[in-house]
């Protein structure tokens, strides 16, 4: 995560407001939040992917990023020797899957590698590719440390979503994954993928789902879309109906009362300047944890969400892995649902 999601400044990100968020109540059983639409039942890729994937391959992902940071100088930052093993560990893992593999490059800062960067794209071969339902983290850390929560999170829950759907399954939307480099130093990789799409690819992007930080040691359970005052915080048309999948789909991991804020300019940023429908998944970050999200959620009230956000701490012992849990497989639930759902953004 590029920044502190509340009250910490950056030069391409608006101040985020912590008053967030009216909560998604929902029933213990699982029902979509109160006051809105329902949501159509779970299909049976819904109910394969929630129950299919696993925490514990999710480990070994991070595992090997730790691996990649302490062999290289203890992190994994954008434009360092880090950042390229990273690339190499997940084009491996994807072409093992059997995806098609591209690494588009982008411009970097150019303060540390002094040329182009890569992203890591991987799509199904299924589905119609003139709808894609993209999810996208970032694979680079910042300098200060490892990453392995942010978002070496982000990055392997992605893998293992991507490896038990296959490069092959019956779908009815084109499925995209998308690691970003460069989110660290205000969103570079994926404000040059979406610069590199001509506009009809651009227009083929049915939404995108951003992927950032859910596995901290004391975190929450938030989720981005349709919340703020603009379309920079809550994103195009179209992004609450993301967001209400998603908090459906946490409660019915066991999460009570996930709540809504707003997006503060991570890798969605560039998705909503092109005007395309986004959500987000993130369980805060620098900010401490309320009394009344303790008694819904668990964890230390008073406490930051994650101790060790942009530190040398953020390592594979700062994981929760409860809250990976609940994310893993309300992520792998959501982006199922919209693979399968012929139905438009409403």
């Amino acid at each position: 995560m590029l920044m502190s999601s509340w009250g910490v400044t950056a030069s391409r990100i608006r101040l985020a407001l912590l008053g967030m968020s009216i909560a998604l109540a929902a029933t213990a059983c699982g029902s979509s939040a109160v006051g809105a639409a329902p949501i159509e039942p779970d299909g049976p890729l819904v109910q394969q992917m929630t129950s299919e994937v696993s925490d514990a391959r999710v480990m070994k992902h991070l595992q090997a990023l730790q691996k990649i940071a302490d062999e290289h100088g203890g992190n994994r930052a954008s434009g360092t020797s880090g950042y390229d093993a990273s690339v190499d560990y997940v084009v491996g893992v994807l072409h093992r899957a059997g995806f098609k593999v591209t690494t588009p490059t982008y411009q970097g800062d150019g303060r540390r590698s002094g040329g182009p960067e890569r992203n890591v794209i991987a799509q199904t071969s299924t589905g119609d590719p003139g709808n894609v339902v993209m999810i996208g983290a970032h694979l680079d850390s910042v300098e200060d440390g490892p990453g392995i929560v942010d978002d070496g999170s982000g990055v392997a829950t992605l893998l293992e979503i991507a490896t038990q759907l296959s490069a092959h399954p019956s779908v009815q939307n084109t499925v995209r994954f998308a690691f970003f480099g460069g989110e660290e130093n205000g969103g570079e990789g994926s404000d040059g993928y979406i610069r590199g799409l001509s506009n009809e690819d651009r227009k083929k992007i049915k939404l995108y789902l951003n992927v950032d930080m859910v596995a901290s040691k004391n975190g929450g359970y938030f989720v981005q879309g349709g919340k703020g005052h603009d379309k920079d915080e809550s994103g195009p048309p179209g992004s609450a109906t993301i967001a209400r999948v998603l908090a459906d789909q946490l409660v019915k991991t066991g999460v009570t009362k996930p709540e809504t804020i707003e997006f503060v300019g991570d890798d969605e940023s560039a998705f909503i300047d092109a005007g395309i429908p986004v959500g987000g998944a993130e369980n805060g970050d620098a900010d401490r944890k309320t009394t009344g999200q303790a008694k819904e959620w668990g964890g230390q009230a008073r406490e930051r969400y994650d101790p060790c956000y942009h530190q040398a701490c953020d390592r594979v012992d700062n994981v929760n892995r409860d809250v990976l849990n609940h994310y893993m497989r309300a992520l792998a639930g959501t982006l199922a649902y919209f693979a399968t759902s012929k139905a438009e953004l409403g």
